[in-house]
């Protein structure tokens, strides 16, 4: 009989308490788990700390998923699954399989008829755009633009005409070092008229959320300082 694979959520800062932004079922999920796939083993363990006494926490077997593992080790952290054991898989923020690798693992899980739950639980992407005030009937998500600055402006130069063709809204992410070059960059080089917002540190004190078209972004001081950020652009005319 085949176990079962629970995606379990895990917060946007991790020096956050758990309540109230992980759901009570939370706990009852990591302490019904045989095991855990995380993206590294320090994250893994800091995280089932939350949840487990020492001795639970230290007979827990853990293995990694990330953006360096190799496919074939996929297959192999199906084997516990297929032997009707009842894994965890945890990101590092967030909620798994969501800017993620972790979706492989999912589709791998169910391909093998293996059953996948999860657990609801926080997601700065969709967060950012209920703040946003932009339009949640349609929106692409890009991950992370290109660093090249001439791709990074032929993409931006895409998303916005999607945005207006599509009346879709656009949304990406960047890394924290990265934010406030980021910023800059869309001052610069988006239509005066294109709505932009920059959703940063979002559920934590930290947290602010800025929508204006980008003539005023131009004129307004907005400091990150390496901080998490997602990004949103919608264009309508």
């Amino acid at each position: 009989m085949a176990g079962k694979l629970l995606l379990l959520p895990n917060l946007l800062d991790e020096t956050l308490p758990a309540a109230p932004f992980l759901p009570a079922e939370t706990a009852q999920a990591v302490a019904s788990i045989q095991g855990l796939i995380c993206e590294s083993e320090k994250a893994g363990r800091r995280y089932v700390r939350r949840f487990l006494t020492h001795d639970q926490m230290a007979a827990l077997p853990l293995q990694t998923l990330n953006e360096h593992s190799l496919p074939e080790h996929l297959e192999e952290l199906l084997v516990p699954l297929k032997n009707g054991e009842i894994w965890g898989l945890v990101t590092d923020a967030g909620l798994p399989c969501i800017a993620d690798p972790g979706s492989d693992l999912v589709w791998k899980a169910r391909c093998a008829g293996i059953a996948v739950q999860t657990i609801v639980g926080p997601c700065s992407i969709l967060m950012a755009l209920q703040l946003s005030g932009f339009s949640g009937q349609k929106f692409s998500f890009h991950g992370y633009l290109p660093r090249e600055a001439d791709l990074l402006e032929k993409q931006v130069a895409e998303l916005e005409k999607r945005s207006l063709a599509e009346r879709a809204t656009q949304i990406w992410i960047e890394a924290p070092y990265r934010s406030s070059k980021m910023l800059d960059f869309l001052k610069i080089k988006l239509h005066p008229s294109t709505r932009l917002c920059v959703a940063v540190q979002l559920t934590t004190p930290s947290e602010r959320v800025v929508s204006m078209p980008v003539e005023q972004w131009r004129k307004t001081s907005f400091p990150i300082e390496k901080e998490p950020a997602v990004f949103l652009l919608q264009r309508l005319g």
